[in-house]
């Protein structure tokens, strides 16, 4: 590629890049000298999942990867203990050391869904945190002063709101912003929310005289809800490592309209076809649905197989199409005896509470033997040797059959 088709080629679904003039010029050195870029992108382990959300800067790294450069996946399992204060109202429980090497080690197999491991450093800052010592940590602070890191949104709407800022939270920042030094990085990978801390790493490595670095900024991912931002926490999330026909139903769950971000966002379409599929969808060309299903699709392949995403849309259309149940449903082993079918539904973990079961009935979300229950119904399950058990669905995807001990 062209310089100019390198930078077409990056700059797409970024909200922000600092500076474009700085990457151009980069890319150009790169070009001249046969020396790739050092693209650094760092993750905090706090939990042991990766959702789509977090692909989107994965997928960026990848877009630099695949133009030849190197990129670094950066597992803050030291940063991780202090816990990221971007975005929050208050302070992160700290992660135990044995907590954080167990997310890591699913991080490090997870990533290689989307990178080249024989392409990809993996590295933890660890390595260079536990050697700083007290003296260099305190070298370190002395490059920032406590007004540029009280100016960052989150500590000064909790200032204003009279919540407590915890003192390690101001450090957070700065050991982000060291971690670029320690790597020399030429460009740092992060959401909307990191934008505060990749322009620290740019302050900071001009205070160790190197040059700065380039800050390519993404987007945040709203989940299936199209309202909030992925998150585990809230539900709205798909992760990398469900099954097939999980990923593939909650892609189809979501909104005609939030399916166009997802495909600039989450596939390797360029925006010159993106925009074609849209213009086909609003002339009547192509129906929204068959063109989600291709999104479907491509998502699931990402992270296991096209064989996977064929049999993951057989599997919907038998199920939502046809009103049929799937041909692979959990099983589950209950005692004998009769129950109420709230109290089964939280025996099963199907619902928290027999409040939120009656919920879920109320809502005509629970269907036994595929006729749906409503709360006039008084609905006895008889768990009996002399019966086969029975095929419980609760809400689009969950189904579990049900029998006793054989």
């Amino acid at each position: 590629m062209t310089i100019d088709e390198q930078l077409a080629y990056l700059r797409k679904g970024t909200t922000e890049i600092i500076r474009e003039q700085e990457l151009r010029a980069k890319l150009e050195k790169s070009a001249q000298t046969g020396k790739p870029l050092r693209v650094k992108l760092g993750a905090d382990p706090t939990a042991p999942d990766i959702h789509l959300g977090h692909t989107v800067v994965i997928r960026k790294l990848r877009a630099f990867q695949e133009l030849g450069h190197t990129v670094i996946f950066l597992i803050g399992d030291f940063t991780g203990l202090i816990g990221d204060p971007s975005g929050k109202s208050a302070t992160r429980p700290q992660l135990t050391r044995e907590e954080i090497a167990a997310n890591a080690e699913t991080y490090k197999r997870q990533i290689f869904k989307l990178l080249d491991p024989e392409k990809t450093e993996i590295r933890f800052n660890s390595e260079w945190m536990d050697r700083l010592g007290s003296d260099g940590f305190i070298r370190l602070a002395a490059h920032v002063t406590v007004k540029q890191i009280l100016e960052r949104d989150d500590f000064a709407k909790r200032l204003a709101e009279e919540k407590p800022i915890a003192l390690h939270e101001l450090l957070y920042p700065l050991t982000q912003a060291y971690d670029s030094v320690a790597l020399d990085a030429d460009v740092e990978l992060g959401g909307t929310d990191q934008k505060f801390n990749l322009l620290m790493g740019r302050n900071v490595q001009r205070e160790y005289g190197q040059e700065a670095q380039v800050a390519v900024i993404m987007p945040l991912l709203e989940g299936t809800d199209g309202v909030q931002k992925m998150s585990k926490s809230l539900g709205n999330y798909i992760g990398i490592d469900e099954p097939p026909a999980e990923i593939f139903g909650k892609v189809m769950s979501i909104s005609d309209d939030l399916m166009w971000r997802y495909y600039e966002l989450l596939t390797d379409l360029t925006p010159a076809e993106i925009s074609g599929l849209r213009e086909s969808t609003a002339n009547g060309e192509r129906h929204p649905r068959d063109v989600k299903v291709e999104l479907a699709k491509r998502i699931v392949s990402d992270f296991h197989s096209d064989a996977d995403a064929q049999r993951a849309e057989e599997e919907f259309n038998r199920v939502f199409r046809n009103k049929q149940a799937p041909e692979e449903i959990e099983e589950r082993v209950v005692s004998f005896g009769d129950r109420e079918l709230r109290h089964l539904l939280v025996e099963l973990g199907l619902a928290s509470s027999n409040a939120d079961a009656r919920e879920l009935i109320k809502g005509g979300g629970v269907s036994v033997d595929g006729e749906r229950v409503n709360l006039q119904t008084k609905c006895l399950i008889s768990i009996r040797p002399d019966k086969p058990g029975y095929d419980i669905k609760v809400g689009k995807r969950r189904f579990v059959r049900v029998h006793g001990p054989a």
